[in-house]
């Protein structure tokens, strides 16, 4: 693979890439639509889709101009001879960890080390940071400077689990923000980014006419690769990919996009790119398979993992079914109290738009395989109070079901059900047990069909591995019911209703288990 061009792979300067001759695909016509205008503009993006290398696109095109654009399409269209004195701001540098006094410290250094390259000078015996930083402002020439803020957002997501401390942080970059709208007149052009959108920042408030891109159809592809950019600017990957699994380009093609593709940023849901980290990852190490990369790079944002130390995830029975949010809720900000679980989920990545109906109703779905079993895990951690399926004897679950008995699957998910967190997340009625096994196996790896439609009936849950055919039909015994019987009436079930029958896998193996809900685990069990 020496001959082939160098992947982008962990590389967020814009000038380092270049200089390093890395691939580069091309967003530049869309950069230019975005820097033409004089303005404010805010984009939202998961984590490690290429914010960071986006705003130092930005940072290299207003302070050297077309230097590090050579080739690329912008360089027939920028006409802007002049250059700006730019101020980079990396927000995720600066969190609250160890209290409001050093952020405020932090902050101010870090506004001191950006803003002085271009004279700014803070008397310690003077006024505020953000009182001198005005003043300096005004006397900035127009249209001089331009703002780039990375992950604006990061303080404040550090700390959303302790509300006193979020309130105080939010109120100091709240002043920051406010110097920026009152100072306008010295202002180029301003780019925030960040991951989700919290109301009295300012930043939506105050700052005059903030453009929001984070959902418009024209700057849907701007972060992440679309499939014709993949086949474009990596048709030597592809085909050294397809080589060392034995695939055809099609099919590779086809394999990518099931665990890779998916995400939609845009409101007319038309759109669809891929997560750069994970392709990139992917055509690193090929004969590595398709792995997955999303829950141990993006798929822990801070701002979840805050979220959800105060809240608890919906229901397991919510994994599988349709979800809808209206998009002014998904376009709107919020406060840290009043945040929604969907709109959240869409942000960081785990949900993305899959229509938008009559008007304002956005439909979500798991854009991948990855972040499917991203989720699955998820919600295991939470159902086992931080613990994986591994750590209660719970984890090999994929060779119990590639070649062990009913009764070692039963042992397996045994194991599972005494240790989940009762108290948050109670195993009720059939649809719990059902929705509990099907997270587990999902945060495996697993594509299980929970009920799956046939001639006579559902079944409750489907799953194949390697050339087995699993059903599962669960009944759950109460206090005074006979557990023989239940039993008796999920194998008649099952016998009766033909699940399976259409299936073209050679081991069949049809399991009926009566799950007792006053000793939390499976007392029945039987191979039909």
């Amino acid at each position: 693979m020496d001959e082939l061009s160098l992947l982008p792979l962990g590389t967020s300067d814009f000038a380092t890439l270049r200089l390093r001759n890395q691939i580069y695909v091309d967003k530049s016509a869309l950069i230019y639509k975005i820097a033409i205008r004089p303005g404010k503009f805010f984009l939202a993006r998961p984590r490690r889709f290429g914010k960071s290398l986006l705003i130092s696109t930005f940072e290299s095109l207003f302070k050297f101009g077309l230097r590090d654009f050579k080739g690329l399409t912008i360089e027939k269209l920028w006409k802007e001879t002049e250059t700006y004195n730019v101020v980079r701001l990396d927000f995720s540098e600066i969190r609250p960890d160890f209290g409001l006094e050093k952020f405020r410290d932090d902050l101010r250094d870090r506004l001191i080390d950006n803003f002085a390259p271009y004279g700014f000078n803070f008397d310690k015996t003077g006024t505020s940071i953000f009182s001198q930083l005005s003043s300096w402002l005004k006397k900035q020439a127009p249209n001089s400077l331009v703002i780039l803020v990375d992950e604006y957002d990061a303080p404040l997501t550090s700390c959303l689990s302790n509300f006193e401390l979020f309130e105080k942080v939010r109120s100091l970059l709240s002043d920051f923000y406010a110097i920026l709208k009152s100072n306008d007149g010295a202002l180029r052009f301003v780019f925030i980014t960040g991951i989700t959108k919290f109301n009295k920042t300012r930043i939506f408030s105050a700052l005059n006419n903030l453009s929001d891109l984070s959902l418009d159809v024209e700057f849907g592809e701007l972060l992440g690769y679309t499939k014709e950019e993949i086949e474009k600017y990596f048709s030597p990957y592809l085909a050294c990919a397809a080589r060392a699994l034995d695939l055809t380009r099609s099919e590779l093609l086809g394999a990518l996009m099931r665990h890779y593709d998916g995400f939609c940023f845009e409101r007319s849901a038309t759109e669809r790119v891929f997560a750069p980290w994970s392709l990139l990852n992917f055509f690193a190490s090929p004969r590595n398979g398709l792995l997955d990369y999303w829950f141990e790079s993006g798929g822990k944002p801070s701002v979840l993992m805050e979220y959800l130390k105060s809240h608890a995830m919906r229901s397991p029975e919510e994994y599988g079914r349709e979800k809808t949010i209206s998009l002014s809720t998904l376009s709107g900000s919020s406060d840290a109290d009043t945040l929604s679980d969907l709109g959240l989920l869409t942000q960081t990545g785990y949900l993305t738009i899959k229509a938008v109906k009559y008007g304002d109703t956005v439909y979500l779905d798991y854009p991948n395989l990855e972040v499917k079993k991203a989720m699955g895990q998820l919600y295991v951690e939470h159902l086992l109070t931080g613990r994986s399926a591994g750590q209660v004897g719970a984890g090999p679950i994929v060779q119990v079901l590639s070649e062990e008995s009913a009764e070692a699957l039963v042992h397996i998910l045994n194991r599972l059900f005494a240790a989940i967190d009762y108290q948050r997340y109670p195993v009720r009625d059939e649809a719990s047990v059902r929705a509990f096994t099907q997270v587990y196996f999902a945060g495996a790896g697993l594509e299980p069909k929970v009920e799956h439609h046939t001639a006579h009936g559902r079944s409750d849950l489907e799953v194949k591995v390697n050339n087995r055919h699993w059903i599962l039909e669960f009944k759950v015994s109460r206090d005074q019911e006979n557990p023989d019987q239940k039993l008796e009436e999920a194998v008649e079930q099952l016998k009766l209703k033909g699940y399976g029958d259409d299936s073209s896998s050679e081991n069949l193996i049809k399991v009926a288990l009566v799950f007792s809900l006053e000793e939390r685990k499976f007392i029945r069990w039987k191979e039909v």
